[in-house]
């Protein structure tokens, strides 16, 4: 059970192994082994015997013949306690319900079942309906009905064998936070044993930048004076909630939690909601060492990217909320993992990919009790439309210039000639990654590397020698040029173009880099444009008062300037009706919550949505992993994994470091379609294939068997294609910024309602 092998033996044959019954003994590696049972084929490819031998508590284990609660313990010093009298209710115990379980539109939660009160109700309490708050269910939609149901049942032990944890793993913007809201407030006042409120104090952990906007979700949906939200910063300390009996809810980020972990651990919490929960894939750092350290059973984890591809991650995540429901790691690993993991190899045989189908389908079923995901299809009619677009733009000559010289640097063939160990390719992506953003941002590092080269030259200094000369002399970081940039050229025109046609609407500009951000400072302060910026430099007390005033009727900044790895999660800017994905991530995870921040409820315009891609450019080749969800996205965002997880191959390299000038759109040549680029929608193709004298963008060749790979592309090919020659976009912001695009795909166009008149569920 552990997944360690005890002994090997041989000299058996076949059919005395065949022919073992119970009671039956054998000799494996010097041991002597007694048959106890057999395992039917079934149980042994679902991996359920290694379940029920120990590490599954299992929910449906029947009670004695008694019933518990039909008729209430008495108290033994009350006198005529005996019979059928019913004892009298403890001081503040409320028999009844809270609210009116019967009103029109009541959310009632499930009634506990004869297991759950033998466990849970050792005092014979009378059983009473739960029904949450009329108040904040009068905002709820149904999909968010249905999450309050599921996580009162998780964290109550009514599902997974009176376990106690959840995930809830809703795509962005189904309002995991309502529906945690709804939760806390039910069980800070309610319970189903005698009404008895199921909880005391809650802790919410979550991303420094959503502190303040846990915070004033709070007061949003119960107002001041219903609850009273504790809000740890430099401020407010722990103690400070530990001596105050008013506060229930404690709010902290993931990094103060650290630095006062101890006096955490001293509060009594009843439940912990973990905001962006997979921060805890990795169960060895301090953060989910901290936590897990907690005394609380009741754990819930909210993510709106579940962990999907490692399956080591899953478990840590699994382990936090749930300790143990899938056993030991190495039994998890052994039963699981491994077959799971073997399945999926092109080399697999047909009984191990039976095998491994068989125990991914056990590994749902047994996690699905407490896992919920929905995705964003579901309130896409409660929102106005939404128009995305990605845009191929045609890269500027200095830019040109520079990318040849950089692909034929000697250490970028080192690179492509296998010599990977120790190699630059990291700081090689990196530098083509700033060039297709701007070459002011490649000369500022050119700049930086030669006045600290006194004493060393290391690889990545050398990259840059011979950069500099390519510039202009008059070329200077201090000064803006915009005509440097393809990307750049093309947003000055589309914020122009937004500016005249809608001066109502306000643009949101996200980028990975910092030093890009600056770089859009400077264009919107040369084009006079007033804007505001939230990044990683930012206070976190001062980053839901900066969108806040955003998000204001009569807010003045025209553009506001996110850093997706500071403020990408979790803020709500629908202030703005334009966003701007100015650079592509290796992650396409982050690339999808940073979109999402003007598409969400609250919203009354239509979106506009456009992603930024230098064409022909590691860019390109970037985008191409996203949408066929292979590649290496761990190994630029994830550095700490092992070592052959950011060890490229030759001909990943090599197909990185390619820059294809004959090409307007790679992405689009790579779909095999047929269209004029003039905006038709052509149909799905059976299979894209590039011709067989370039190697394959979108993968290994030996992965070609993959049916996600082409699923995928074929999502892509129901988008409309346009051409950079055609006359018009049909956009009328795009139309007047199509100078510099040579390509533009653009989504199927999610049609929504725009809502007439503010509703319950969008005050």
């Amino acid at each position: 059970m552990e997944g360690k092998d005890i002994g090997r033996g041989t000299g058996y044959k076949s059919s005395e192994l065949e022919s073992l019954t119970e009671g039956q003994s054998l000799m494996v590696g010097g041991k002597e082994v007694e048959v106890m049972g057999t395992v039917s084929a079934e149980d042994f490819r679902s991996g359920r015997c290694f379940q029920e031998a120990g590490t599954e508590t299992s929910a449906t284990e029947a009670p004695p013949v008694r019933n518990p609660v039909s008729k209430p313990f008495s108290r033994p010093s009350l006198k005529g306690g005996g019979g059928n009298q019913r004892a009298p209710p403890h001081e503040g115990l409320a028999c009844g319900p809270r609210h009116d379980p019967l009103a029109p539109g009541a959310l009632v939660m499930p009634r506990p079942t004869e297991n759950h009160q033998w466990v849970f109700n050792k005092a014979g309490l009378p059983v009473v309906d739960v029904v949450v708050d009329p108040h904040l269910t009068a905002h709820l939609r149904p999909h968010q009905r249905e999450g309050v149901v599921f996580l009162y049942e998780c964290v109550m032990g009514m599902r997974a064998g009176s376990r106690h944890g959840a995930i809830l793993a809703d795509e962005m913007g189904l309002g995991k936070t309502l529906q945690c809201i709804a939760l806390v407030w039910t069980l800070l006042r309610q319970g189903p044993y005698g009404g008895r409120p199921m909880a005391r104090r809650v802790l919410v952990v979550t991303p420094g930048s959503l502190v303040k906007n846990w915070a004033a979700e709070f007061q949003k949906w119960l107002g001041r004076e219903r609850i009273s939200v504790f809000t740890v910063d430099q401020d407010h300390k722990v103690e400070e909630f530990v001596n105050s009996p008013l506060c229930s809810v404690l709010v902290i980020s993931y990094e103060m939690l650290l630095r006062s972990v101890e006096q955490v651990e001293r509060v009594e919490f009843s439940l912990v909601i973990c905001d962006e929960g997979h921060r805890l894939k990795n169960s060895s750092i301090k953060t989910s060492s901290a936590l897990s350290g907690l005394a609380c059973v009741r754990r819930v984890i909210l993510t709106g990217t579940p962990v999907q591809n490692d399956l080591q991650e899953f478990y840590s995540i699994i382990e936090f909320v749930n300790p143990g429901v899938l056993g030991s790691s190495a039994a998890y690993r052994k039963v699981y993992e491994e077959p799971i993991l073997r399945s999926r190899q092109p080399s697999a045989t047909e009984e191990e990919r039976r095998l491994g189908e068989e125990r991914a389908a056990e590994l749902g079923r047994l996690t699905g009790l407490f896992i919920l995901r929905r995705t964003q299809e579901i309130i896409n009619r409660y929102l106005p439309p939404k128009r995305e677009w990605t845009l191929f733009c045609r890269p500027a000559p200095l830019q040109l210039e520079l990318y040849r010289r950089l692909l034929s640097h000697r250490l970028v063939r080192a690179c492509l000639q296998g010599a990977l160990e120790n190699s630059p390719h990291l700081a090689c992506i990196g530098a083509l990654k700033k060039l297709c953003n701007h070459p002011g941002l490649l000369y500022a590092t050119i700049q930086e590397k030669e006045s600290v080269r006194v004493e060393h030259s290391g690889s990545e200094v050398s990259l840059y020698e011979g950069l500099g000369e390519l510039f202009p002399e008059a070329y200077s970081t201090g000064g803006l040029n915009i005509g440097d940039s393809g990307k750049l050229l093309v947003l000055t025109d589309l914020l122009a173009a937004v500016r005249q046609l809608s001066p109502s609407d306000r643009v949101v500009l996200v980028s990975n880099y910092t030093q890009t951000l600056d770089l859009l400072g400077d264009m919107c302060s040369h084009l006079g444009y007033s804007c505001c910026r939230l990044d990683g430099q930012t206070p976190v007390a001062q980053r839901q008062k900066l969108v806040d005033r955003f998000n204001g009727r009569f807010a003045t900044d025209f553009v506001f300037l996110l850093s997706s790895k500071a403020g990408g999660v979790g803020l709500n800017l629908v202030g703005a009706s334009h966003l701007v994905l100015y650079d592509v991530d290796w992650n396409p995870a982050n690339d999808m919550q940073a979109m999402a921040r003007v598409w969400r409820d609250g919203q009354k315009k239509t979106v506009h949505i456009y992603r930024f891609l230098t064409a022909g450019t590691i860019e390109e080749k970037i985008y191409q992993r996203q949408v066929s969800k292979q590649g290496l996205s761990g190994a630029v965002v994830d550095l700490s994994k092992r070592a052959e997880h950011i060890s490229f191959s030759s001909e990943e390299l090599r197909d990185l470091f390619t820059l294809h000038e004959d090409s307007d759109c790679v992405t689009h040549d790579l779909l095999s379609c047929s269209c004029h680029g003039d905006g038709s929608q052509p149909g799905a193709v059976e299979e894209a294939r590039p011709v067989e004298e370039r190697p394959c963008q979108l993968g290994r060749r030996g992965d070609r068997r993959s049916s996600q790979k082409h699923l995928t592309m074929s999502e892509l090919m129901q988008w409309r294609h346009y051409s950079g020659k055609v006359p018009s976009f049909s956009d009328a912001y795009l139309d007047r910024a199509r100078t510099h695009v040579t390509f533009a795909l653009q989504s199927a166009t999610t049609e929504g309602e725009v809502p007439s008149a503010p509703g319950p569920a969008h005050i």
